[in-house]
């Protein structure tokens, strides 16, 4: 797969409770300069983002991130206030104990809630992978299928795990037509990237592969 394939399928991320605005700011040089899909940032640095870099790259943040625990109207205020500030794009948490309490009408009504707020910015649905059953993966891929967002997300990168080969297998084995995947954390080389998007996902969440390039080409890229 050519390269520039794999990069303009890339959500280059910075998440660190320890980032600065330098941080986000190189993260966005490098967005532009590689051709990625996005940059995903903390809600704190949206605005300044966006104005940095105006239309040349889509911006985006996460939402109740990363233990998904908030109440919806918080949820829902945290997406329409990224939504303010510039963002492109809303990767929001699921309440995983809403889940598992198998509760889900409420979890289908929390996410359509959030993507109202986001005022047709694309919603991209975690579901953390890692901490649920395979019964609770494809019930998630329904629901995420059954509702107002765009994709469906395996992770956060803040658990126990990232996403796998196998995660995204299932997902295009149980969501709709419409339903896109992202594929996000433990993304280590450009194989893992290759393999993730042949197996069926549309976007890459990951900090590294940006860097592996970078590294390979010098950043003469």
């Amino acid at each position: 797969m050519d390269i520039k394939e794999i990069l303009s399928k890339v959500d280059h991320t910075v998440l660190g409770q320890a980032s600065t605005w330098d941080d986000i700011r190189t993260l966005c040089d490098d967005g532009i300069k590689y051709g990625c899909a996005s940059v995903c940032i903390a809600p704190c640095f949206v605005k300044k983002a966006k104005e940095y870099v105006g239309n040349d790259l889509k911006i985006c943040t996460v939402i109740g991130f990363p233990n998904g625990y908030n109440t919806t109207a918080v949820k829902a205020f945290e997406a329409s206030e990224a939504v303010k500030d510039g963002a492109d794009e809303i990767d929001m948490v699921i309440n995983i104990g809403m889940l598992k309490e198998k509760k889900y009408d409420a979890v289908l009504n929390e996410i359509n809630a959030v993507k109202k707020a986001c005022d047709g910015r694309l919603l991209k649905v975690i579901i953390e992978t890692c901490l649920l059953t395979e019964e609770e993966k494809i019930k998630m891929c329904e629901i995420v299928s059954a509702s107002d967002a765009d994709y469906i997300k395996t992770s956060t990168g803040f658990s126990t795990g990232g996403a796998t080969r196998e995660d995204i297998a299932l997902f295009k084995a149980h969501v709709s037509d419409v339903t896109l995947i992202k594929a996000a954390g433990g993304i280590a080389s450009l194989k893992d990237a290759e393999d993730m998007l042949k197996l069926g996902a549309s976007r890459l969440g990951t900090s590294r592969i940006v860097k592996l390039v970078k590294n390979e080409e010098g950043e003469g890229y």
